[in-house]
């Protein structure tokens, strides 16, 4: 396998999203990573479909094949004495450690960050859990609902509602649990930065409730700016305006004034555009109902991409809306190679979304498809760790792997 930029070995101790998006984000620039797994079980997301014909089996879950590209698996059960014991012999060596653990699991099994320090020095060890490892909420459980709505994302959807008493909604999919990946990994890349300048290992706390707020910035800061409580309807947030088309959807931007004029002229300068109330900000706000006819009227007649050039030809903002299959066939992800083939032993060869970036020293590798559970047992325990095959029975015997 081709190095990348990050010649290291990371462990991941994780279930489900967040954690295995972290270390996978690391794999991507070069990171050997040394998944473990429950035995028998291995991760959550290997319960999770789509499954191809919809038939449940752990090695063929999309979200696990996605999550886990270029990894190595090993099982191990930390419950047992044996397992806790294998698993500091993995960390000896590692550079980092990806844990997602209930806070003071850790701790519980003499695995925290003071004990595996003790052994390697230069270890990170980022932990990624819902609230984080302090505060009055760090013992509470979360679904990617609670999260959701604990960020204050939740309260600003749906968009274009058309009043508050719309009950909010959290975001599609697993959004947040993929923010609190991308948190994890951009800290856990600075802490490498920093020890291999002349610092040391350290401990990182994620919390993905804080990560979700992070990345919503323009509507949750308002209060804190102005002491103005973002809401979700057109009163008050004249910010864009979705647009149904010959053929689909386009998003248009409203929110100066600068935008509305480029708007306006790709419209064609209509007559009702340069009358009150829409000839200012504070009248196209107060009146955005009637706005939205306007456009709507407007785009209608228009296609998605008809649309969106003409918008942008004025040097204001316009995007359409596409669907998956449009991007899928996107000639734009095409001549990027976005898309990449990696086989499966069991799924065969599929499609992946790759990485977005390319970098000029770093060869193009062939990637190589989530792992089975366990599958590595054998090189990293034996090759690896020096373990004979004769004490990996007696692991499994014993139910440590």
């Amino acid at each position: 396998m081709t190095k990348g930029p990050l010649d290291i070995k990371v462990v991941e101790l994780c279930n489900f999203i967040a954690g295995p998006y972290c270390s996978r984000l690391l794999a991507d620039f070069g990171a050997e990573v040394i998944k473990v797994e429950q035995p028998g079980t291995g991760d959550d997301a290997r319960k999770r479909g789509p499954f191809p014909n919809d038939e449940p089996d752990l090695e063929s879950s999309g979200t696990f094949l996605y999550l886990n590209t270029d990894k190595l698996s090993v099982t191990l059960d930390l419950e047992t004495p044996d397992g806790r014991e294998v698993f500091k012999r993995l960390i000896a060596d590692a550079d980092v450690l990806i844990e997602d653990r209930p806070p003071g699991d850790m701790l519980r099994l003499g695995l925290d960050y003071a004990s595996l320090k003790a052994i390697n020095p230069g270890l990170i060890m980022t932990s990624i859990t819902p609230f984080g490892q302090v505060g009055p909420y760090r013992d509470f459980k979360a679904y990617h609902l609670n999260l959701y709505h604990s960020s204050g994302q939740g309260y600003l959807l749906p968009m274009w509602a058309p009043n508050l008493d719309t009950a909010p909604v959290r975001g599609p999919g697993f959004l947040g649990e993929y923010d609190g990946g991308i948190a994890g990994a951009s800290a856990t890349l600075a802490a490498l930065f920093w020890r291999d300048n002349g610092g040391t290992g350290q401990y990182i706390d994620i919390s993905k409730q804080h990560a979700m707020f992070q990345l919503e910035r323009s509507q949750l800061r308002r209060f804190v700016d102005a002491g103005v409580s973002p809401n979700r309807t057109g009163k008050g947030r004249l910010l864009e305006s979705l647009v149904e088309c010959k053929d689909g959807f386009a998003v248009v931007i409203l929110s100066s004034q600068s935008q509305w004029e480029g708007l306006f002229e790709a419209m064609g300068r209509p007559e009702w555009g340069s009358k009150a109330p829409f000839d200012t900000q504070k009248g196209r706000s107060e009146h955005y109902a009637e706005l939205r006819v306007h456009l709507a009227d407007w785009a209608k007649q228009l296609t998605a991409d008809e649309v969106f050039h003409k918008v942008q030809a004025t040097r204001s903002a316009c995007a359409p809306i596409q669907t998956a299959e449009q991007i899928f066939a996107s000639t734009q992800f095409r001549e990027r190679d976005y898309f990449q083939t990696v086989d499966h032993p069991v799924v065969g060869k599929l499609e992946y979304p790759g990485n977005p970036f390319h970098m000029s020293n770093m060869t193009p590798r062939q990637r190589s498809g989530a792992p089975l559970l366990g599958q590595h047992n054998e090189t990293i325990y034996c090759d690896r760790l020096g373990y004979a095959k004769a004490d990996l029975v007696k692991l499994a015997q014993a139910g440590a792997i």
